[in-house]
């Protein structure tokens, strides 16, 4: 049969994206033939409902990556054999493609054209984002663009070329961009896929698509990487211009960035599409939980991340003498003030209590223990600090990141002026009254810190060196814990990061620790075989033993250091492997170069 005889149609989303739009009060449906459905535009908004709760990223918070660890290191941070091809999985999944493929196949069911050309448009947006995860996980892939069957030869197709995947994920970007409901027409709430977030996902997979052609030197027969970065800088710019949207912004740079992540409902100024949580609806995620539960993952920034803040005025902290060995309360003092609204620093306290509390070693491997996304403790009905109760909305396209694309593209391509600059990166240096990134001067004196192969990027030169590595600063920083990390690691070509040290606070061995700067004992560290030392309301560590330090009695939170992990595999390791199984099923599938599945055709 070329027709499915059924659809089901489940309401039930696990992120409640309908629930803003009041949908979730209406009745599941099933068993409704495709002859009788996708007659209304109800029939294809409840329809279309799915592609939220399928695509979008609802944990980009715990992501590991060089600036990111947790206890329990992802398979991607140990590398080598670790990494191995699946029989099956693997990001391989193609259910969501044929539902979109569905309603686009249907929609001209529908008797109300605008509603036709509205939800065609949303299909179409949500499968140019399906292609984008799709092509940075595997490159070339099969493009389909009809709903497929099970007898149809097409599922047995070679991978199509990078180049034409993008072209067509442009042709149906552009025709969302131009057909989706604006802000305004549509609604305010931040809920629902609009003309701007098509923009927005537009200068992104192109900002990924034009990075990683000019960094990897890949050239293929169509567009060079330069027509994808201006593509990123005009959607961007278009966005910015259209004045839709700004940062959150109450004039108080020590919490605003705080609060903006942590809030209950997201931001309809700055976040222009959001995943929605509720607690009255029992829709959860556990990014409060995972920085304070010892069984969550005892997440934490790394020592390079946070050495990568500026000084409140400006200055590279790693310019300062002795930077290597500084205590964290002296490491942690006059910093950019978006370092003591990403983790715990000197006079932190959950938001709505006045509690002081130091880092908590226990549930975090480096000491830099994150406070992003922690919300005020008597959320979800007072039970936000249990496993997944938190409810504050996480964003999937944010202001922020569109402003930092726009630069990056600029500087890229070699076009970035002061006037661009001044209209990105400096509006969100503005929230955090931060000093104004200057071109001329970062090209003048490049940071040697993230130019070194320690620390940074060796691959970046030319005459945007300077700022291109300060745009990579600054958006490290912003767009911290949002998923973001390892696909800009991958599309810079910057596989060596995960190789560079993944260590956290500095110790001078044992002895007493003061973290908050008060005068009350926060941390002891004892020597191994020592008797346990008795200080009240202290946390205590033997050195070896609860702790491992990177020389032993002294140094470095390390750890890891018992954990053998393999170089980043500069051949192998920026593609995914296809998975056994898919291979088995179709001799025409090539596998990506550097992973041995054992197959022989």
């Amino acid at each position: 049969m070329k027709h499915r005889n059924l659809i089901i149609i489940t309401l039930a989303l696990s992120v409640g994206l309908a629930g803003c739009d009041g949908l979730l009060d209406k009745q599941p449906l099933s068993q409704i033939s495709e002859e009788n459905y996708f007659k209304t535009e109800t029939d294809l908004q409840l329809f279309s409902n799915a592609f939220y709760s399928d695509l979008l990223n609802k944990s980009p918070y715990d992501d590991q990556s060089d600036v990111y660890v947790q206890q329990e290191l992802s398979d991607e941070m140990l590398g080598g054999t670790n990494r191995i091809v699946p029989a099956s999985g693997g990001g391989w999944t193609w259910t969501t493609l044929r539902d979109i493929n569905t309603l686009l196949g249907h929609a001209d069911q529908c008797a109300d054209q605008d509603a036709v050309v509205k939800y065609t448009a949303l299909a179409r947006f949500f499968r140019a984002y399906f292609y984008f995860e799709k092509v940075k996980r595997f490159g070339d892939v099969p493009w389909y663009d009809t709903e497929l069957f099970s007898e149809d030869e097409a599922l047995y197709k070679a991978r199509d070329s990078r180049e034409l995947v993008m072209t067509n994920m442009l042709a149906d970007i552009d025709y969302a961009i131009s057909e989706l409901p604006t802000k305004e027409e549509e609604t305010s709430s931040p809920f629902r896929v609009n003309r701007w977030a098509a923009l927005a996902l537009k200068a992104r997979f192109c900002l990924y698509e034009g990075t990683y052609r000019k960094y990897h030197g890949l050239s293929l027969e169509g567009h060079d990487y330069t027509f994808y970065l201006e593509q990123a800088a005009q959607a961007a710019e278009e966005l910015i211009d259209g004045g839709k949207y700004r940062l959150y912004d109450t004039d108080h740079p020590e919490e605003d960035y705080l609060t903006l992540f942590a809030a209950e409902d997201a931001n309809p100024d700055e976040y222009i599409l959001a995943i929605k949580f509720d607690y009255g609806m029992s829709i959860y995620h556990n990014a409060t939980a995972h920085t304070l539960v010892p069984t969550q993952g005892r997440p934490g920034l790394t020592r390079k991340m946070v050495n990568t803040y500026l000084m409140r005025d400006g200055s590279r902290f790693t310019d300062r003498a002795g930077w290597q060995t500084m205590s964290f309360l002296e490491e942690v003092q006059n910093r950019d003030p978006r370092l003591a609204q990403s983790i715990r620093t000197p006079g932190y306290h959950r938001i709505g209590q006045t509690e002081l509390l130091a880092p908590d070693l226990s549930v975090s491997v480096t000491g830099y223990q994150p406070v992003k996304f922690v919300q005020d403790p008597t959320a979800s009905g007072g039970q936000v600090d249990r496993n997944d109760r938190s409810t504050c909305d996480l964003p999937v396209f944010r202001y922020a990141e569109v402003l930092l694309n726009f630069a990056e593209a600029k500087a890229e391509l070699g076009t970035l002026t002061q006037d661009d600059l001044d209209k990105s990166v400096n509006v969100i240096r503005d929230r955090v009254d931060m000093p104004h990134l200057e071109l001329s001067e970062a090209n003048a004196h490049p940071d040697p810190y993230l130019a070194s192969a320690d620390y940074g990027f060796v691959n970046v030169t030319g005459a945007n060196q300077g700022v291109i590595l300060e745009i990579r600063r600054e958006r490290a920083i912003e767009l911290m814990q949002e998923g973001f990390r390892w696909d800009d690691l991958m599309r810079w070509k910057a596989g060596a990061c995960i190789n560079q040290s993944i260590q956290g606070m500095y110790f001078t061995g044992a002895g007493q620790y003061d973290f908050n700067g008060d005068g009350a004992v926060d941390v002891v560290l004892y020597g191994a075989g020592e008797e346990k030392p008795v200080v009240p309301d202290a946390q205590i560590y033997e050195i070896g033993s609860d702790i491992l330090l990177s020389e032993g009695d002294h140094g470095y939170i390390d750890y890891h250091v018992g954990i053998k992990r393999a170089p980043f595999n500069e051949e192998r390791d920026y593609l995914y492997p296809i998975p056994i199984n898919e291979r088995s099923l179709n001799h025409n599938l090539t596998q990506n170069p550097g992973w041995d599945d054992g197959l022989s055709f």
